[in-house]
């Protein structure tokens, strides 16, 4: 076996394959248990008939490729050529996981946080990221910082040089013959078109594990000079979003050459305090600087040019590979991807729904694999383009990437989940400026995990049980004493954090969460709302994972959370359905009569989230009453705004109708047609703004063009309606009886 995907050196390394290959081991147990003995899946096969091939731009779907900590978007040319043919929300990038950039702080700025104090019952005056409205960072320099830094950034561009015979350039529309095809099994990106008559041919790779572009160009028009590599620099923009690049400031960046040779090129590229380094390596090619951050790669009398192109953090000694060598390990790096870990298929299966099923499935693990698997948890949008700044939301980590330990391949969601165990200090820290001893973690923020000042995010907490649910998966795929060993301290001090803040009525011996709280579903005022349904059942689901853990180490269970998973209050209901917080009473019928049909009504309730359903689905909690949750599931159904909602609820309600015995009603809910579970050529959902007025045609403009929390929504959701849930019996039992569902390499959700 080749570890490719997941860095690591020496006695680490051997460690972490065998513990890989005991947790593929027993993971393909289960899924015989499930799904009973069956011939291996074709797994070349199946990935391969969902490679993505186009012969004209979607202007807003550019293929990606990617190692997981490189992620770069390539126009129909296999480059970034032509990007102002792409729409504003899909911007030709190259990002990175290690490319983060501040501003510097202006003078005078201070250096807090941001943090005001909130009055909290019971507890007094907390300190909290606040701020009234986001208009408040318009006007107030120290709000628009704390928000703004850090943030992602963009890289090289890498495009076709092009131009015709007469030295006149090249526009779109002289290209003829477009045709792209990507790939997947070895995460090849080939293109071909026409100019002038000849034929060109670019394969693009990106390698693995070193981040490196390899690019390989076939024409006649390579030994004319008419086609070369364009290497760019940009700077930093202050919109940020999406699009990070600014190419308009010259002067506010500096690239620095710092090696050249024949075929050779290094620089460093600095912009304020971040610096990372370029190095090329084109045999037999010139490489001439064209302005101050431009750089052109010709091969004059070759009928082939090939590059390697290293994007790093900082300069390296060793030197770059050769370009057959690169290749042969990017392609191994994504074989290695798909012949291990898990695997759906539904070929056999007559219902039509099942093949476009099985194309969003092999394309989500393909984009998850690029977008999801790197050192820090992923920003919303990935390593697509940037949103909220280009930093990441923990609250949405286990859509991006909780599906990694249940689908074999605990390695990439246990990258991420380092981040945690560096950061436990700080989340310690705040826990005791909020006077308990237990870790608090952020919500918006970025690789140093400063909470982001926010009307909503510091009163956010369903994130708060992520490190205990992301703990038990990975604990579930190899539970061993080395799993224990590493995280357990995580645990532990979250637990007390999911113990320590619920508020205690001495009248009724009752656990409370709220007021201040913002629920999942985030249209709720947070100084008024108390005992969200979700979160209570979170909250108390994660302090009894954390009892497990302790018994699992050979400790007593902790008293204290014994109360408080004893009295935490119960879900609030509205007569015979569960409703999202407590206190609104006639919630249902209200909806029925005033807002059932009706797009963002002011004061309905039902649109964003539908959380009260997660309580069932994601974790399976103990407390639900299944005819209960039917019947809320059934009246959601009816009554819903699903305009209002987002990418990762279908997947979460498909698990809910699954635990609920409705595999047909599970499948419904993963295809639904709605304006943000649209899966283009891809396999990229957009994010439009329901917020606004549709247009003439019924279309909400974008608000982006691609939302990972989708694609990972929909691999856990899929994977536990495949291998099952404690207490699930039967092969496949999320799917109807009558599919043909073959699983590898899956273990069931708690």
């Amino acid at each position: 076996m080749q570890v490719r995907l997941f860095p690591s050196t020496g006695l680490a390394l051997r460690r972490t394959i065998r513990r890989y290959r005991l947790w593929l081991f027993a993971a393909t147990l289960l899924a015989a248990e499930h799904g009973g003995a069956a011939p291996p899946i074709d797994r070349h096969a199946l990935v391969t008939r969902h490679d993505i091939h186009a012969t004209a731009i979607d202007p807003h779907a550019p293929v990606m490729l990617g190692n997981g900590t490189l992620g770069f978007t390539a126009d129909i040319t296999g480059l970034q050529t032509f990007p102002d043919h792409y729409a504003p929300t899909a911007p030709l990038l190259t990002m990175a996981q290690w490319a983060w950039h501040s501003f510097p702080r202006p003078p005078g700025l201070g250096h807090g946080d941001g943090s005001v104090m909130v009055p909290v019952p019971g507890r007094g005056p907390q300190p909290f990221a606040y701020i009234r409205d986001l208009g408040t960072a318009a006007h107030d320099p120290a709000v628009a910082w704390l928000r703004e830094n850090p943030h992602h950034i963009s890289l090289a561009r890498v495009a076709l040089a092009l131009r015709h015979a007469d030295g006149r350039p090249v526009r779109f529309e002289d290209l003829s013959t477009t045709d792209q095809t990507l790939d997947l099994w070895t995460g090849t990106l080939t293109s071909r078109f026409r100019l002038d008559g000849q034929p060109v041919t670019v394969v693009t790779r990106i390698g693995a594990p070193r981040d490196l572009i390899l690019v390989e160009i076939r024409s006649p028009l390579v030994a004319r000079g008419q086609i070369g590599i364009d290497l760019a620099f940009p700077g930093v923009s202050r919109t940020l979003n999406p699009d990070p690049a600014d190419w308009t400031h010259p002067e506010a960046h500096r690239t620095q050459v710092v090696a050249r040779a024949a075929g050779r090129l290094a620089t460093v590229e600095r912009i304020d305090a971040t610096a990372y380094a370029t190095a090329v390596a084109a045999p037999g090619a010139s490489i001439a600087q064209t302005d101050t951050h431009r750089f052109t790669i010709h091969a004059p009398g070759q009928a082939v040019l090939r590059a390697v192109i290293a994007l790093e953090d900082r300069p390296r000694a060793a030197p770059l590979p050769a370009y057959a060598a690169a290749t042969e390990a990017a392609m191994a790096h994504w074989r290695d991807y798909w012949t291990h870990g898990g695997m759906i298929d539904l070929s056999g299966t007559a219902d039509p729904r099942a093949r476009e099923l099985e194309r969003r499935i092999v394309l989500s693990q393909y984009l998850a694999a690029i977008n999801a698997a790197g050192a820090t948890p992923p920003q919303e949008e990935g390593l697509f383009s940037n949103s909220w700044n280009g930093k990441f939301h923990l609250e949405m980590h286990p859509w991006h990437a909780a599906h990694f330990a249940t689908w074999g391949r605990p390695v990439l969601l246990e990258r991420s989940l380092a981040w945690y165990l560096a950061h436990l200090p700080a989340a310690l820290a705040e826990g005791r400026r909020h006077g308990l001893d237990a870790a608090w973690w952020p919500k918006m923020t970025g690789p140093d995990g400063r909470n982001s000042p926010s009307p909503i995010n510091p009163f956010i907490f369903w994130q708060q049980p992520h490190p205990i649910y992301l703990a038990e998966l990975i604990w579930r795929g190899h539970p061993d004493r080395a799993t224990l060993a590493r995280y357990a301290p995580m645990v532990a001090a979250t637990a007390r954090l999911l113990a320590g803040w619920p508020r205690l009525d001495p009248a009724t011996g009752l656990y409370h969460l709220g007021p201040p709280i913002v629920p999942v579903q985030e249209n709720h005022d947070p100084f008024t709302t108390a005992d969200p349904a979700f979160e209570l059942e979170y909250f108390r689901w994660g302090l009894q994972v954390a009892q497990q853990w302790r018994e699992r180490q050979g400790l007593a269970r902790d008293a204290g959370w014994d109360r408080v998973i004893t009295g935490m209050t119960p879900m609030p209901r509205d007569g015979d359905r569960y409703m999202a917080v407590a206190g609104e009473g006639g919630y249902w019928a209200r909806i029925a009569a005033s807002c059932r049909g009706k797009a963002d009504a002011p004061g309905c309730p039902n649109r964003d989230h539908p959380s009260f359903l997660m309580s069932d689905g994601p974790i399976g909690s103990d407390r639900v009453d299944r005819a209960t949750m039917a019947r809320t599931l059934a009246a959601t159904t009816a009554n819903w705004d699903w305009a209002q909602v987002w990418g990762w609820d279908f997947p979460s309600i498909a698990m809910t109708a699954a635990r609920l015995g409705d595999p047909d009603a599970a499948v419904g809910w993963l295809l639904r047609d709605a304006p943000n579970n649209q899966w283009g050529s891809t396999g990229m959902t957009p994010r439009f703004d329901t917020a606004a007025a549709p247009d003439g045609a019924g279309t909400y403009p974008r608000s982006a063009d691609t939302y990972f929390p989708s694609n990972g929504a929909l691999l856990l959701a899929t994977g536990m309606m495949a291998a099952g849930w404690t207490g699930a019996t039967g092969p496949a039992p999320g799917f109807p009886a009558d599919w043909h569902v073959r699983v590898e390499g899956i273990t069931p959700l708690p």
